[in-house]
């Protein structure tokens, strides 16, 4: 019958530190049998949070029903609001210097151009998808936008 090692085996132990630095790994483990030795590098982790914009609520008096609390700011219709169909720059004129395509109180026909966003070099009209007014413009010209981000509410 082989005798068990009772002692940690410190020459593996090394051989893994060096695994680690010569192939800039910061984590190894080796399962022998009923041994298991696991090397971390102690580095320094990142975390990174993104902001996150929480909706402000208005206090409900004491005494008064939970539901007598709402959403701070304007309740807007989600069909009202036209969101970028991309990632890129926003341009609220043709070229420099150019009037607006549209501004606040603008009446604006279904396909008429909003705004145009560069995405990749690329010039894209951002057409109304409805007719109505434009009440809001929710970007600046020059600004970059995210998909999914409001850029003018049309009433």
């Amino acid at each position: 019958m082989a005798e068990k090692k009772t002692g940690i085996d410190q020459a593996l132990i090394r051989d893994l530190a060096n695994i680690l630095n010569e192939t800039d790994l910061t984590e190894i483990e080796v399962e022998q049998e009923d041994l298991r030795i696991r090397v971390s590098r102690a580095g320094t982790t990142q975390y990174v949070q993104a902001p996150i914009a929480a909706p402000a609520y208005a206090v409900a008096a004491p005494g008064a029903p939970a539901a007598a609390a709402a959403p701070v700011g304007k309740v807007r219709n989600p069909d009202s609001v036209i969101s970028a169909p991309m990632v890129g720059t926003v341009y609220m004129a043709s070229a420099p210097g150019a009037a607006a395509f549209i501004q606040v109180g603008s009446v604006v026909k279904e396909g008429q151009t909003l705004l145009i966003i560069e995405a990749m070099k690329t010039m894209n009209q951002i057409p109304a998808p409805k007719s109505g007014t434009v009440t809001e413009i929710l970007i600046k010209d020059g600004s970059p936008v995210e998909y999914g981000e409001a850029l003018v509410v049309i009433e």
